[in-house]
């Protein structure tokens, strides 16, 4: 071993062998003299949060800081994702031709790892298709069922800082692995002894480069999807200003925008360069405010209508609207999602294409507001798990039996028809603009719309709170904290007494009143969510793509009129602000 590494006495063995391995001849000079530069500088923190453990798939699939060690994005770890990947497509479709698709987003060395996967690939014999530069991340699930894929993968970290980037891997179905599928692979990477095992030794021939033309296709299916047409019409001229965040929404959004019919859309200049430092935000992050805010200040400008943000993979958007104040002000993932799904159930209803087998999908923390307006309209709400790849599953076990209308969660992620098997900021961006003109074709606001929503069903309010911990020791943390509320969980939250407990973990749901027990029938996940009396809901959630546990907090209540909403919406927030004091977060 390294004499150096024996000089380290918070490194286990286990990671300090990892370390040893990662300086053989098997890797490349870059690699070795990171390594022996981390050794020298004594580095410990960093070299044990680099290889303690392996980058596994989440529920967004691989992802992680760049650099070296096991535990980061490297050239070696998308190798040995893509051979263990290539590996398990050739066990599960035995004497078939294969096809995967490969895209890739705007962050730095997504074009060098998508090359690599490109490389594994077709060293494996497979056929790749690999579109020529980035493209949204929805376009890529698009491709590969339009070329009849055998699976595909996008290198991208979504909204991550700069420094990170990821590995997302799909199956033939154009979604995001589930199980069994997702751990498979995992076991198949895990099988991977050396390095030397992985094929880097690339096939030209193997390989189709791809363009434009999927982008008309793509492009098209959504159009097609278009239900207020007079509408758009008469409001082509809807003032749309457009930031993709200096990532690949530049590609089709505008596109998408104009083939629906908007001549008037607003690109901001200084974000529309692809970049992967992200040089104008601090985070590429359509949640946050300062992602926004060149876009509103250009919109406060142009008297706009609407501001629609991408992230860096444009499969999620934020948006901003003019409220009853006429202020502006930036929606949550939320208020987004009802407003989209509300429309679309409307729109269908007008048009008459309703008749009892339509459903919209959301996950278990995305406001049961969209639940309660799918019931009043007969159209049926699923539930899913944290994660677009269990949406998708669903729509696939629906296929044929029921008809997709929408789907979304709360992270700002939506989906309006079932081309698209992932999360789909274009299509996204493409309907609430139509929603916009709907709105204003009638003489109202999409805030006016929203406000009838809460008239109408209930005055929902959200509100999420994050909190980092990075590292080893972070992640031991998070578990501490899930293990304290599941074993000693509180009584009351805001005053009101919690009377039962979703333990996805177990598949659980226990009445804390009488101790009764009932089967909650999805699949295992380290989730639990509190319901009190009054209707209130907190979820906590360790995130799967990121060192963060997530407590989603909802609240309700009656809106007696329009003209009660900021009144109500202080006893709102004034609530949510007592259950993070109680929660101690």
């Amino acid at each position: 071993m390294n004499t150096t590494l024996n000089n380290f006495t918070k490194i286990d063995e286990a990671t300090k062998l990892k370390i040893e391995r990662w300086q053989s001849s098997a890797f490349d000079t870059e690699t070795r003299d990171s390594i022996a530069a981390m050794l020298v500088e004594g580095k410990e923190d960093e070299l044990i949060d680099s290889f303690y453990k392996d980058l596994e798939f989440g529920t967004g699939g691989l992802r992680g800081i760049m650099g070296v060690g096991t535990n980061r994005i490297n050239k070696y770890t998308i190798g040995m994702a893509t051979q263990g990947l290539s590996n398990y497509l050739k066990a599960s479709f035995p004497n078939e031709k294969l096809k995967v698709a490969i895209a890739h987003d705007s962050r730095n060395n997504s074009d060098y790892f998508a090359k690599i996967t490109a490389e594994v690939f077709s060293a494996n014999g497979i056929e790749v298709y690999f579109f020529k530069a980035l493209r949204p991340t929805p376009e890529l699930s698009f491709a590969i069922r339009h070329f009849g894929c055998h699976s595909g993968v996008v290198i991208t970290a979504s909204h991550n800082p700069k420094e990170y980037n990821g590995y997302k891997a799909y199956w033939n179905d154009g979604a995001q692995m589930v199980a069994p599928h997702d751990k498979n692979v995992i076991a198949e990477v895990q099988k991977i002894s050396s390095v030397s095992e992985v094929k880097f030794d690339r096939n030209d021939s193997l390989i189709t480069i791809i363009g434009e033309e999927v982008d008309a296709a793509y492009l098209e299916q959504i159009v097609a999807l278009s239900i207020s047409k007079e509408a758009i019409a008469r409001q082509h001229d809807l003032k749309i200003v457009f930031t993709p965040i200096h990532g690949t929404g530049i590609t089709v959004v505008p596109q998408v925008l104009q083939k629906m019919g908007f001549t008037n859309v607003v690109v901001v200049d200084e974000q529309a360069t692809p970049n992967g430092n992200f040089p104008t935000v601090v985070y590429p992050n359509p949640e946050e405010a300062d992602a926004l805010s060149m876009a509103v200040a250009k919109a406060k400008a142009l008297d706009a209508d609407i501001v629609m943000a991408t992230d860096p993979d444009a499969d999620r958007v934020g948006i901003a609207v003019k409220n009853h104040h006429n202020e502006w002000q930036l929606l949550n993932g939320n208020q987004t999602g009802v407003l989209l799904l509300n429309y679309m159930i409307e729109a269908w209803k007008a048009a008459g294409k309703l008749d009892g087998k339509q459903y919209v999908v959301k996950t278990i923390v995305t406001s049961y507001l969209i639940d309660k307006i799918a019931e009043a309209n007969g159209v049926k709400c699923y539930n899913t798990l944290t994660g677009f790849k269990y949406i998708a599953a669903k729509i696939k076990a629906l296929e044929g039996i029921e008809k997709f209308i929408a789907g979304g969660e709360e992270s700002y992620g939506y989906l309006v028809g079932d081309a698209v098997r992932d999360k789909d900021a274009v299509a996204a961006c493409a309907f609430i603009a139509e929603l916009a003109a709907y709105t204003k074709d009638k003489g109202e606001t999409i805030f006016d719309m929203l406000r009838e929503i809460y008239l109408k069903y209930g005055f929902y309010k959200e509100k999420l709170i994050s909190l980092t911990k990075k590292g080893k020791t972070g992640a031991e943390e998070i578990q501490l904290l899930m293990k304290n509320l599941r074993t000693n969980p509180p009584a009351t939250l805001a005053g009101s007494r919690i009377l039962k407990m979703m333990d996805y973990d177990n598949h659980q749901e226990k009445n804390l009143i009488d101790g009764t027990v009932s089967t909650i029938d999805l699949p295992k996940e380290n989730v639990l969510q509190f319901v009190t009396e009054d209707g209130t809901l907190i979820s906590a959630r360790p995130s799967g793509t990121e060192p963060k546990i997530k407590f989603y907090i909802s609240v309700n209540t009656s809106l007696s009129s329009v003209a009660a909403f900021d009144e109500t919406e202080l006893l709102l927030d004034a609530k949510i602000a007592q259950i993070v004091k109680d929660l101690n977060v």
